[in-house]
């Protein structure tokens, strides 16, 4: 769906983001990610926490973009628009996290134990390159959303 559909149906709505939300966005995700690292805790724990520092990078982006999620299925809609507002070569970030969503979905709604430490490890891999993505992304496209310190 378009974002001009999502908006028609009210999925999304217009919102103008602050220097101040981003970079507490963005201070979820170093909490997040610095929490999905530690391997004392469950696989479950891990990839779930890492998801969510994903999400928050991907909230990032929406906000960025103008827009904020309306109603349920927020997970998947905020994904499912990062190409529209990123560009195309995010697909596979988007495409990455939904997925995650089922599985993630799993493991904190149904069953414990259905997350490999080796599932664990790629999500957290790949949210960090997503941040370090959205990070080159936000100081090229939105730099005045941007705040000196948030190269990490």
């Amino acid at each position: 769906m378009s974002l001009k559909s999502l908006l028609a149906e009210g999925l999304l709505r217009p919102h103008r983001t602050s220097r101040r939300e981003v970079a507490d966005l963005l201070r979820l995700v170093d909490r997040d990610l610095a929490d999905a690292a530690v391997t004392k805790i469950s696989a479950d724990r891990r990839f779930a926490t890492a998801y969510n520092g994903a999400l928050q990078l991907a909230t990032v982006v929406l906000h960025a973009g103008g827009y904020r999620t309306e109603r349920m299925g927020h997970h998947r809609i905020t994904f499912q628009v990062l190409p529209e507002i990123m560009g195309k070569e995010t697909e596979s970030h988007g495409g990455y996290f939904d997925l995650c969503r089922s599985k993630r979905n799993i493991t904190d709604y149904d069953r414990a134990g259905q997350i490999s430490e080796k599932e664990a490890e790629e999500i957290l891999k790949q949210a960090r390159d997503f941040k370090r993505d959205v990070l080159r992304w936000l100081k090229k496209r939105h730099p005045a959303l941007v705040q000196e310190n948030q190269d990490r």
